[in-house]
């Protein structure tokens, strides 16, 4: 007789339905109050769509648009109640009697991660899923259901939950401190656009040229940034004639099509979260109870963070310090010194270091001989930082690409603009090279600020477009000097002699280019009369004026460009503006515009002004004769009337908005007429 005992074979689960529900009804005033705070919007759009019987949400491609354009600032929505949801799911690793307790029940790791990783993704979308369901009853209510738009939206919605949920579940493996995950997480998402700036500040303390500004070269890694500024939306409108009841007619702008721009970064992040969520489970599987607590629960960490918080302690402190202690008494010039900011950022990066350390070793017992060997290291790390940047050993500030490597070079200089392009203006291209390897020539004279405070500064900005498409900017506030101007190979004479080239007066006016002038401004200024005369100016108006002064331009007579930045109040007193766009029904109606300052000579252009009725030239007054000595107009005075002053407005200065034929539009405020 056969006595052995048949059993079951016991099977692992990696899934348990009863945490599943203990998780939803423990944390039901997380997601409900969620639920609830979604569910007003679309309710709210219900009563305004049944209150008009023409709303523009009655049809379907506008709520797609609806959908798409609540899509690209889900990721903000996302990144917020993900935290809070990864907070509640794992709270239990970060005590160590709850995490004893669970770890001792008869479930396996890899069901406990699971069941909780599905427990707080359940939690991200049943708000998503309680909104969306409402927004589909009311478009099939009006007869507005999109099917492609709605499935659309819900895999963004759905690749959204599942990377920022993932990236809060990486995060919380990371740490066995409760208060340390939030800090932690969004750390880890903004990381990269920090480190950024703080670096691009750091580096204009030192290097000449190079200016402090946030480019979003690093925005791929701090995904809510990324996805803000590149997920849009392409609305496409056209005019329809519309009929109302009564009969009606009337013209309307119809949506006729709608597409998610970027919508594959959706897809690519979400592997990337399935990636931090492979990491996360593996980081479960090794994790030592004991670590409930720690500020960093992994060990190979545990040098990163230390590391990391006395660095960015050094960026940010340093930075700080030096301003506070030295930048307004004692330096020299508009840069950095580097030894005392070397200092500086030693005293901020061993307190960072320290700090670390206290935090890791949970006690204030860390002043041993191997944590000042670290703090050591913190200082040789601060002082070579200094010394690299200061004495440029990257070469970052003497980085002057050569002319067969450019498409396009885009220049601001003596208050006007000019976009040049290879192959078209290569002469003009090697005099912006030289010009600006005299410029980098001269990084000593520049960083010692040794100019007197009366010395005009030429703002001066520098943008090259490589054939790889990368851009190098420089950007420079240039102290011009007579003696200067008079010396032949300095960056002030080389500078003077483009502005002041024939063949940079007419790029300033479109004459040679794919700009055509669409209209203008003229006020003139009448003393006399005590009436000023203003007029608007159709395109063919303005140029007829443009060639007036292109003209006048060959003739030598306009465009004449002050750089020592001295009062030119010859000029008559009356206020000329043209309004550029360019040409060609496949480009961008890239606008730009200009200020023109007529001055006696200019024959040419004020017999064309004269002509057209514009001005009467025995009537013409120049600044100087606008103004007194004082600033104030003895006739107006006599009327209790205030005048603004000669100096710095008027005639004698110019505000234009000036676009390079290449780049965006940009304002200037110009104290250099031409």
């Amino acid at each position: 007789m056969n006595w052995e005992v048949r059993t079951m074979q016991s099977k692992t689960s990696y899934f348990n339905g009863t945490l599943f529900r203990k998780n939803l009804t423990r944390f039901w005033p997380l997601w409900g109050g969620a639920s609830f705070l979604g569910a007003l919007f679309p309710l709210a759009m219900w009563m305004n769509i049944s209150r008009s019987l023409h709303s523009y949400l009655r049809e379907p491609l506008e709520f797609t648009n609806l959908y798409y354009n609540t899509l690209t600032g889900l990721p903000v929505v996302s990144l917020l109640y993900a935290i809070l949801c990864a907070m509640v799911v794992w709270s239990y690793l970060y005590n160590a009697r709850s995490v004893g307790m669970l770890h001792t029940l008869p479930l396996r790791r890899e069901g406990l991660f699971l069941t909780n990783f599905l427990s707080g993704l359940t939690m991200m979308l049943i708000p998503y899923a309680v909104t969306g369901a409402l927004c589909v009853l009311i478009s099939l209510l009006y007869g507005s259901f999109d099917p492609a738009g709605l499935f659309n939206t819900i895999l963004g919605v759905l690749g959204l939950s599942f990377f920022y949920f993932a990236s809060a579940t990486f995060a919380a493996f990371v740490t066995g401190n409760l208060f340390a995950l939030p800090a932690l997480y969004f750390l880890f998402h903004f990381l990269a656009v920090l480190l950024e700036w703080i670096l691009s500040e750091f580096a204009s303390c030192f290097l000449v040229g190079v200016r402090s500004y946030y480019n979003g070269a690093t925005s791929f890694l701090s995904p809510t940034v990324h996805l803000l500024s590149h997920l849009g939306v392409d609305s496409t409108y056209e005019e329809a004639e519309r009929i109302t009841a009564d009969g009606t007619h009337y013209v309307d702008s119809v949506l006729t099509a709608v597409e998610l721009e970027n919508f594959y970064l959706i897809g690519v992040y979400a592997l990337v979260g399935a990636a931090l969520a492979a990491a996360a489970f593996v980081l479960y599987r090794r994790r030592r109870s004991e670590c409930a607590g720690d500020v960093v629960a992994v060990g190979w960490m545990k040098p990163l963070f230390r590391y990391g918080l006395a660095a960015l302690s050094a960026l940010l402190g340093g930075r700080l310090l030096y301003a506070l202690f030295w930048e307004g008494g004692f330096q020299n010039g508009p840069y950095a010194e580097a030894l005392p900011m070397a200092v500086c950022m030693t005293v901020a990066g061993v307190i960072g270091y320290f700090a670390a350390t206290m935090l890791l070793a949970k006690s204030l017992r860390v002043f041993r001989r191997r944590s000042w060997l670290g703090a050591g290291a913190v200082v040789l790390a601060c002082a070579a930082l200094c010394a690299v940047l200061r004495f440029d050993a990257l070469g970052i500030q003497r980085r002057i690409p050569a002319a067969e490597e450019l498409r396009s070079v885009y220049l601001y200089a003596g208050g006007n603009s000019y976009s040049l392009q290879a192959g078209k203006d290569d002469d003009m291209i090697r005099q912006v090279l030289d010009l600006h390897r005299a410029v980098a020539a001269d990084t000593e004279y520049l960083r010692s600020g040794a100019d007197p405070d009366d010395v005009y500064h030429a703002y001066t900005e520098l943008t090259y477009t490589l054939a790889d498409g990368k851009t190098l900017d420089r950007y420079y506030r240039l102290p011009i000097t007579e003696e200067r101007l008079a010396q032949a190979g300095t960056y002030d004479s080389l500078l003077d002699q483009f502005v002041n080239s024939t063949a940079a007066k007419i790029r300033r006016l479109h004459l040679d280019d794919d700009y055509a002038v669409t209209g203008g401004t003229i006020t003139v200024y009448d003393l006399a009369g005590k009436e000023d005369s203003f007029f608007d100016l159709n395109s063919r108006e303005a140029k007829t004026i443009l060639d007036a002064v292109g003209r006048d331009t060959q003739a030598g007579t306009w465009g004449q460009v002050d750089l020592t930045g001295s009062d030119r109040d010859d000029a008559y007193a009356m206020d000329l503006y043209l309004s550029f766009a360019k040409e060609g029904p496949d480009v961008d109606r890239d606008a730009d515009r200009i200020t023109i300052a007529v001055r006696p000579g200019m024959e040419n252009t004020l017999d064309c002004l004269d002509a057209m009725g514009l001005v009467q030239r025995e009537r013409l007054l120049t600044w100087s004769q606008y103004y007194n000595d004082e600033g104030w107009s003895e006739e107006y005075d006599e009327m209790g009337t205030y005048t603004e002053t000669a100096s710095g407005t008027g005639g004698a200065g110019g505000i234009g908005i000036i676009g390079g034929a290449d780049g965006p539009t940009k304002v200037y405020v110009a104290g250099t007429v031409i």
